[in-house]
């Protein structure tokens, strides 16, 4: 009701502003808005000084924005690289005032001027009603354009600076998800669903409503029907090995209080114009304790999660003559990856099981980026919010997603509130991979020099 309210008051402030501004404007002799560029009105906008006309200069900008096709949008985008970074005069003056007397004030002057004027700018459109949702949208259509225009990651850096603030973990409302939840919100859930497809209202119904099923997601007050963030839990007697006992309808319903362990089966961004912004292991932290609260029996908590670059990976290894990680031996057996349905036959299936395994370990535990980062861009995740790799599961998903990017492969990654924030920081230190005895084992025992991996 207070976001509501608040919502209603901006849209009240932008209607007096507009005509606010439009007699402004014939004063001025300016016909409208209609008739100036976008960066124009920007420029208006960060030389306006009343609050009511801004709101509602903001709203036109963002108006106008929504209407432009993917040329005029690329040009904006342009502009705001152009013509809004720092004030190079007021951050030289600045600089010099600094370098004679050196001070906090004169310190906070430099930094006030160097940041770029797009910063404000952006501030002053979030004033505007529903301008949270229309900048992430806008940062979503920047995304689309960075991979051949690297003169404009300056203006995404400049969105991410402020969503990292916008979107602290301090505004976040973790809120179950269940069959009670407005339709809005289920509909956005079925959408975004990036893991595991759901089929439609039976489908998501049979996730989230069964009493040894949860499903929490993270809200903002500036985007009240829209989750940032989901994850989905499964709740059973053990760590789970395939995705399909979860997934099918097909299951005999387990009490909550029997269950042992929290299994999270599938998390999803929903938000790709906050690409960057990092609250996933926030989400799973609190839904540990949310759930631990619920039901003291728990002992476990373990994701099941995909390895989406693993395939790609072993492909390299495989065509790489001077391999360190597959024997002959290894490359007769994963010749059998290259048969159509081999996993469905046990005369291809069986003897490519060992060898992959070994080669799932090595990548795991040892293949790393140019970063020194593990390659895995899941691992990478679940091991910076303090997992421990707990287990590499065999064809534990057959989709044919799953078979492309990792041969069928799933992993565990286990969350002991205990170990957490040690294995956290060993990680963020030296890149300390924490692992099960389990995992270990599978590696060949050959030379544990780290491998330099692109990726």
């Amino acid at each position: 009701m207070n976001t509501s309210f608040f919502g209603e008051l901006l849209q009240s402030i932008s209607e007096r502003g507009r005509a606010l501004l439009d007699r402004a404007r014939d004063r001025r002799g300016v016909a409208g808005a209609r008739s100036e560029s976008l960066a124009e009105l920007c420029e208006e906008l960060l030389s306006t000084r009343g609050e009511a006309s801004g709101v509602a200069l903001a709203r036109d900008i963002l108006t106008n924005y929504a209407e432009l096709t993917t040329g005029p949008r690329i040009a904006f985008f342009e502009a705001l690289a152009s013509r809004f970074g720092p004030d190079q005069e007021r951050l030289a003056a600045a600089i010099a005032v600094w370098q004679a007397k050196r001070s906090d004030k004169t310190a906070a002057e430099v930094q006030a001027a160097a940041e770029p004027r797009r910063q404000e700018l952006l501030r002053r459109l979030n004033l505007a009603p529903n301008g949270t949702a229309a900048l992430v949208r806008m940062r979503e259509q920047l995304l689309d354009t960075l991979d051949r225009r690297d003169d404009l990651r300056a203006v995404d850096g400049d969105f991410v600076h402020l969503f990292s603030s916008w979107f602290n973990r301090g505004f976040l409302v973790i809120r179950r998800i269940d069959w009670s939840t407005p339709a809005i919100v289920l509909e956005k859930i079925i959408r975004y669903e990036a893991v595991h497809k759901i089929r439609g209202w039976d489908d998501l119904r049979w996730r989230i409503d069964p009493p040894d099923r949860r499903c929490y997601a993270f809200f903002h007050p500036a985007l009240i029907d829209d989750p940032l963030i989901f994850v989905e839990v499964a709740l059973t007697r053990e760590i789970a090995t395939a995705i399909a006992p979860i997934l099918t309808v097909e299951r005999e319903l387990l009490p909550p209080d029997k269950a042992t362990t929290a299994v999270f089966y599938s998390i999803s961004n929903c938000q790709r114009g906050l690409a960057g912004v990092s609250f996933g292991h926030f989400l799973i932290k609190q839904v540990v304790e949310e759930i631990s609260h619920e039901h003291p029996k728990l002992s476990k908590f373990v994701t099941l999660s995909p390895a989406p670059n693993f395939a790609e990976w072993l492909a390299r290894e495989r065509a790489n003559e001077n391999s360190a990680v597959l024997s002959a031996g290894d490359r007769a057996a994963l010749a059998n990856l290259d048969v159509h349905g081999w996993w469905q036959t046990p005369a291809t299936r069986d003897p490519v099981r060992e060898p992959l395994l070994r080669a799932a370990a090595w990548y795991f535990l040892r293949a790393r980026s140019g970063r020194g980062t593990p390659v895995d861009s899941v691992a990478r995740f679940h091991l910076g919010n303090g997992a421990r790799l707990e287990q590499i599961d065999w064809l534990a998903d057959g989709s044919e997603k799953a078979i492309g990017q990792s041969h069928g492969l799933m992993v565990n990654y286990l969350y002991d509130p205990d170990d957490i924030e040690k294995n956290h920081e060993a990680y963020a230190e030296g890149r300390t991979i924490a692992a099960s005895n389990a995992v270990t084992r599978l590696l060949r025992p050959v030379s544990l020099e780290l491998v330099p991996i692109a990726g």
